[in-house]
């Protein structure tokens, strides 16, 4: 089979198609031939050694994807063959190997996708559905008012519409341009600046009539951090996402104390449990096939141009969920 391997650090380049083994289903795995293989931002991070893990090489990046059953080990039942599933490998203690045309899994980690959601939807709601679905839930939106960054990405996309629902009073979007602004904007955000305007948080200082947001939600991180909090009112919160990207100076963070604002780190993993997991990831697919959330995908490329995905991500040219196809 075909997979996406890198035997270096370093630019989009390093990303190499290589020839291995087909895996075959041990003792109550299943094997998935992949339809739509998820890209994340801390894959591109991984690939730069920019990640707060330095991952060993050489490795196959990936953790999730979507496909079909091509077949079962000892154990599992014949039934799931033929199955469309989701296929979490972030949850079940699998780093790497989803660049890939199939992989083996546990088979009781699966989860059916329904007929009437795509393999790309399924895919955009593992990691960015989950974490967009755990942030309102571990910090409720109702009646506040919200920043979010990089609102028209994989977690920003989702977590405007799921704090819409969650009853947000007033949701604040961040992007690099103005045409992720409206993408944002029409899945409910109700005003906006682009990171490309030098002066954004003045100008949404005006739009907010002086006041600032109860909550920051930072998935950037760097630089964006210490500009953000500009925007937080006395006694808001500021939950930090970025793992690894955090850079506000002790005067910053001195600065936020003595407004009695709050610094509250976010990571998934943690979060998760197999019966949650399940439950959860069932809920976000029931929600996107009947049209009560809606999915962006951003770009889909093929599994040989996995360097072509990584590129378009580093160069902030993506809106929502990009995807391999194999």
């Amino acid at each position: 089979m075909k997979a996406i391997e890198f035997r270096q650090f370093g630019s989009p380049d390093v990303l190499k198609i290589v020839d291995v083994p087909t895996p075959r289903p041990g003792k109550g795995e299943a094997l998935v031939r992949a339809h739509a293989i998820g890209v994340n931002y801390f894959e591109v991070l991984m690939r730069q050694d920019r990640y707060a893990v330095t991952p060993e090489l050489p490795m196959v990046p990936g953790v999730e994807l979507a496909g079909v059953v091509e077949a079962v080990g000892e154990g599992v039942r014949p039934s799931l063959l033929g199955s469309r599933v989701a296929v979490p490998m972030f949850a079940h203690g699998r780093g790497s190997g989803g660049y890939a045309e199939f992989v083996t899994v546990d088979a009781t980690t699966l989860v059916p996708i329904p007929d009437g959601l795509s393999f790309d939807a399924a895919a955009a709601l593992m990691i960015q559905g989950l974490t967009a679905l755990h942030l309102v839930r571990q910090i409720p939106p109702r009646n506040k008012t919200l920043l979010v960054s990089a609102a028209s990405g994989g977690v920003g996309s989702l977590l405007v519409q799921l704090a819409r629902k969650g009853g947000a009073g007033a949701i604040v979007a961040v992007a690099s341009s103005e045409e992720k602004l409206e993408l944002a904007r029409s899945l409910g955000a109700d005003l906006g600046a682009t990171y490309a305007e030098p002066e954004w948080p003045a100008t949404l200082k005006r739009a907010l009539r002086g006041g600032g947001v109860d909550i920051v939600y930072d998935f950037v991180g760097g630089d964006f951090t210490g500009t953000a909090i500009e925007l937080l009112a006395p006694g808001g919160e500021l939950v930090f996402g970025a793992l690894g990207r955090f850079a506000l100076s002790t005067r910053q963070t001195e600065s936020v104390f003595s407004k009695n604002q709050v610094l509250r780190g976010f990571a998934l993993l943690p979060l998760l449990d197999p019966a949650g997991l399940r439950a959860d990831l069932t809920a976000l697919f029931r929600r996107a096939e009947e049209g009560m959330l809606a999915v962006t995908i951003g770009g889909r490329f093929s599994l040989e141009r996995a360097e072509a995905a990584h590129r378009a991500i580093e160069g902030r040219q993506t809106t929502g969920k990009i995807v391999l196809v194999p």
